[in-house]
């Protein structure tokens, strides 16, 4: 297997220059790697031509020890000494005295694949706080970790922007995030960006096809499996299902006290969803949803990686759920007083609360996605680094 060289290499080796007399500033996190796996910070800090001043680091923090949802606190870090800025804390945005004294921000972050993973949005906040300030942004750029063809899901409406869901992009968009950057940065923000892309990467990849060391950018992101159902399983969220967080499976499970584990499983096949097998599983989570109770669901196991469609799959697995358990089954309310539903905002609508709530065949959902992802497709042609999808 070849191995894909990252936008960081290229830069340490052919790139330079970009930074020549800058006062530069890194966001990055955990997985922020280079191919034998040391830190973007460390390279970086080690590089003579580099004036590394100063660390930005996004949700679960620059080290990755914060869960999901924990503000970050800003601090310094020990390897360093550099000052770390969170950017999952009192502000989700640098603020101009963060960017005191800099003069270019480094941006080596991966992607979760799915619009509602959050260092997208960080990675935006910070382009648009870079054109606010006169400050330069050179993006180092990473794998597009479920691959480089594939969209699926509702394109998001401008009326439910959020943390979640920065842009109007579909769930699942198939692009680095160096071309989201670009993509978004050419329709509203106009910051100085350069994007530094990779060698060898091709867009039918997989983060797996990569020859790349895999370090989860999340605690509940640990395993390919789990980023692959991710766009489809995060919905989950927004109702009163466990998606298993404070387990080993996070993300491939699903339950909840008040589910018939057997009944479920054998339920979920019948519907012959691409590429899945549903298996019975009982789990306990530590945190979160039912902390401490035993709950009763399915693990959504991945049998054809090419064929499976989580988003469409899970947009299933949530009317069969509703259908069977009437009286169980909730969305989740919302995060914050007069904020819409916590689904609406991961599903980037409300059209699906409103189609299982009134028994209107999700299917109708799904064709309904087809002319907003066309124009999509198109739109995104024009910012590809890696040949067209």
């Amino acid at each position: 297997m070849k191995r894909v060289t990252l936008g960081l290499e290229v830069f340490l080796r052919e790139r330079l220059d970009l930074v020549a007399g800058k006062r530069v500033a890194l966001l990055a996190c955990p997985s922020s790697i280079d191919s034998l796996l040391r830190s973007s910070w460390e390279r970086l800090h080690a590089e003579p031509a580099v004036n590394l001043v100063a660390l930005f680091g996004p949700e679960h923090g620059l080290r990755g020890a914060a869960q999901a949802g924990s503000p970050v606190q800003s601090a310094r870090d020990s390897l360093t000494g550099l000052p770390v800025h969170s950017l999952y804390g009192k502000t989700h945005t640098p603020s101009p005295d963060m960017l005191l004294g800099i003069d270019m921000i480094l941006i080596d972050l991966p992607d979760g694949g799915a619009r509602f993973y959050t260092y997208l949005a960080t990675a935006l906040n910070v382009l648009r706080a870079a054109k606010n300030a006169g400050v330069e942004v050179v993006l180092l750029d990473r794998p597009a970790p479920l691959g480089g063809v594939r969209v699926e899901g509702p394109v998001l409406r401008s009326a439910w922007r959020s943390f979640v869901g920065p842009f109007e992009l579909p769930i699942r968009y198939g692009m680095t995030i160096g071309e989201l950057a670009q993509l978004v940065n050419a329709a509203e923000i106009g910051c100085d960006l350069t994007v530094v892309p990779m060698r060898g990467w091709q867009r039918e990849m997989t983060y797996a096809d990569t020859g790349l060391p895999f370090v989860p950018s999340s605690p509940n992101l640990p395993t390919l499996e789990a980023m692959l159902l991710y766009p489809g399983a995060c919905l989950v969220e927004g109702t009163n299902l466990s998606e298993a967080r404070g387990t080993t499976k996070p993300f491939e499970y699903i339950g909840a006290p008040w589910l018939h584990a057997e009944e479920l499983a054998d339920l979920l096949n019948e519907l012959g969803l691409a590429g899945l097998r549903f298996r019975p599983v009982y789990f306990l989570p530590t945190f979160s949803k039912y902390q401490g109770e035993l709950c009763a669901g399915v693990q959504v196991a991945i049998l054809d990686r090419d064929a499976a469609q989580p988003i469409t799959a899970m947009l299933h697995v949530l009317q069969a759920i509703k259908a069977r358990y009437a009286e169980d089954f909730a969305w989740r309310e919302a995060w914050q007083a007069a904020a819409p539903p916590p689904i609406d905002l991961l599903y980037g609508n409300d059209d699906l609360r409103l189609a299982i709530d009134s028994g209107r065949p999700v299917d109708e959902l799904i064709a309904g996605w087809e002319a907003d992802l066309y124009a999509f497709k198109a739109l995104r042609t024009g910012h590809l680094l890696y040949g067209d999808a």
